[in-house]
């Protein structure tokens, strides 16, 4: 296996069971394993709790789509110069969207990105959570709730940049490789 990570890569036979059965779940899903499961396997209890979190925050029912979602994720990941997390996330965010062009937009500069008010607005503050957290005040608050988003989606926004914050750096840590199809996932035909 390349080196994708500057920590050990666990052989996936010698995996706990609820791990090996979540990253084979994963490869079945998408054709591949994406290396964040990999580097993080190599601490057990890490890669459960990550995952659990992740999950949670990602797969909960609100008032942001899938696609706003991972905005954020790439959005925040691109201020956090996070290679890893701006291409997976971008190739997830392509899909969700339907939009070929609206990663590589966001990860550039989101602020000249083809998004509609409710977006831009959705950004902003998670820029502002991953960068400037202690400036947070109601005038934010007020900005979100203009465009139809309450107390718990403010929440989510949070949730999400903080997270990908954690993740963002994890990433750096272990000089995690993006894999190469995310690269292609999402662009067209």
């Amino acid at each position: 296996m390349p080196d994708i990570s500057r920590f050990p890569i666990p052989d996936l036979a010698e995996l706990p069971d609820d791990i090996r059965a979540a990253i084979e779940a994963v490869q079945e899903r998408s054709g591949f394993i994406p290396n964040i499961f990999l580097g993080l396997a190599h601490r057990p209890d890490e890669f459960r709790a990550f995952f659990a979190y992740h999950d949670a925050i990602l797969e909960r029912k609100g008032n942001l789509s899938k696609a706003e979602k991972e905005m954020i994720v790439v959005a925040t990941s691109a201020a956090n110069h996070c290679p890893y997390c701006v291409v997976a996330h971008g190739a997830i965010l392509r899909i969700r969207a339907k939009d070929p062009l609206i990663a590589d937009q966001v990860a550039v500069n989101y602020r000249s990105a083809d998004l509609e008010p409710r977006g831009r607005a959705i950004l902003d503050f998670a820029l502002k959570v991953a960068t400037r957290a202690d400036e947070i005040d109601e005038t934010d608050y007020g900005a979100l709730e203009a465009h139809g988003l309450d107390r718990e989606d403010v929440w989510d926004i949070g949730a999400i940049a903080s997270f990908f914050a954690l993740s963002n750096r994890m990433a750096h840590l272990m000089d995690l490789k993006p894999n190469v199809e995310f690269y292609t996932l999402g662009r067209g035909d």
